[in-house]
């Protein structure tokens, strides 16, 4: 509020993907929240004259809900080849120019040299830079590391947790978890979401192991769990895993692709090639959500777990996947609920991944070739006409 006016911005002529098509329609936001959503011409919103109102006119450009990227390595990742290894803290820009407006932090191979609560400071500083942030408790090993001494105890009284990721199994850098271990786990996380409304979800990374989801499998087939708390992602890291991976979506869990960047996919799927599949063979795919695995260090191994290439994720890989996907011929709306209400749904985040009244303006606006060219985040522009409008604090 500036000056006693209130600041309001109507974005008109937008072609509307919330993500299910809605046309052409003009699209109202009062503060950080969409306030309303209609026709041009018609049903026009009485809004008083001392009211400020910026008016801008996108002449049907596409405007989608923003991504939610629920699998990034925020205080950066690796470290798999020595110290010098490790990747740096992934910056606020790094996000939002790839159309990330909600990001889920998480700890992986490195939960030694960094921990929960520096993983919680890293949510805390890209909230105060205007990105929505939360994070997982854990880290690849049992037992995890926790900031209150418990997983369900970070999750119940620690807002911006929402569960127990990335857990690995089935991967030579993993704890080894026994059954055991990973049903208390998932206990422990299935009953903080009862409390608190959270997601309460294990987020498990799958490695190249030949047991692949067998955990998980085990745990749904012999346990009280819903499915819906066992969440593996990489799932098409291998085509073995994916095709396991597939099965569990029959079992009412949600699986999550990773975006790898172009080239280092194999022995797996790209990302892309994986949503045709799963596209072609009719899964249900909303159950099915994309991650990036942003600042997390991507390695190569050979059999003997020596590492023999490296490369990391990047959260545009997010918006790339998005057209390679396109140019297959799969529409827009089939693809895109996998980058944002599919993962709401997961998440537990209920106002975030559609385009409504109510929800967050958390919103990007793409050309005729599906390049973002703006982004909101909490109803504030980060870019717009494809300049930066607001940096990290040391970017």
């Amino acid at each position: 509020m500036k000056n006693n006016q209130t600041m309001l911005t109507l974005l008109c002529n937008v072609n509307i993907y919330a993500p299910t098509p809605l046309g052409i329609k003009n699209v109202l936001i009062a503060g950080n929240k969409i306030a309303a959503i209609y026709e041009p011409g018609k049903g026009q919103i009485d809004i008083p004259k001392q009211w400020h109102v910026k008016v801008i006119n996108f002449d049907g450009a596409t405007l989608t809900p923003g991504f939610i990227d629920s699998h990034a390595h925020i205080t950066g990742g690796g470290g798999e080849a020595g110290f010098a290894t490790q990747v740096p803290p992934v910056g606020l820009t790094e996000f939002t120019h790839a159309g990330v407006t909600t990001v889920v932090g998480l700890l992986g191979t490195d939960d030694t040299t960094r921990s929960t609560e520096n993983l919680l400071s890293r949510v805390y500083g890209l909230r105060e830079e205007g990105l929505s942030a939360y994070c997982w408790t854990g880290g690849y090993h049992y037992p995890l590391t926790t900031i209150t001494g418990s997983a369900k105890s970070d999750i119940v009284f620690l807002e911006p947790v929402i569960g127990i990721g990335e857990f690995a199994i089935s991967d030579h850098r993993s704890s080894q978890p026994t059954f055991e271990e990973v049903i208390r786990l998932a206990s422990e996380t299935h009953v903080a979401g009862l409390i608190t409304g959270k997601a309460g979800v294990i987020h498990f990374h799958l490695g190249d192991g030949e047991k692949r989801l067998a955990l998980i499998e085990q745990a749904i087939r012999d346990t009280e769990l819903p499915a819906r708390v066992f969440n593996p992602t990489h799932v098409n890291r291998n085509k073995a895993l994916f095709e396991d991976s597939c099965k569990l979506l029959t079992q009412g869990c949600h699986i999550d692709l990773t975006a790898f960047p172009a080239g280092t996919a194999q022995p797996g799927w790209e990302a892309c090639d994986a949503i045709e599949m799963a596209v072609e063979r009719q899964l249900p795919l909303a159950q099915i959500t994309l991650s990036s695995d942003g600042g997390g260090c991507l390695p190569c191994f050979d059999p003997q777990g020596e590492l023999q290439h490296m490369d990391f994720g990047r959260a545009s890989t997010l918006g790339e996947t998005l057209v390679e996907t396109l140019h297959k011929g799969i529409p827009l709306e089939t693809v895109l609920p996998m980058l944002t209400s599919n993962v709401a749904t997961i998440l537990r985040f209920k106002s975030k991944g559609q385009i409504a009244v109510g929800f967050d303006a958390d919103l990007l606006v793409m050309n005729e070739k599906y390049e973002i060219t703006d982004v909101m985040a909490q109803g504030v522009w980060h870019k717009q006409n494809n300049q930066t409008i607001i940096k990290g604090t040391f970017e």
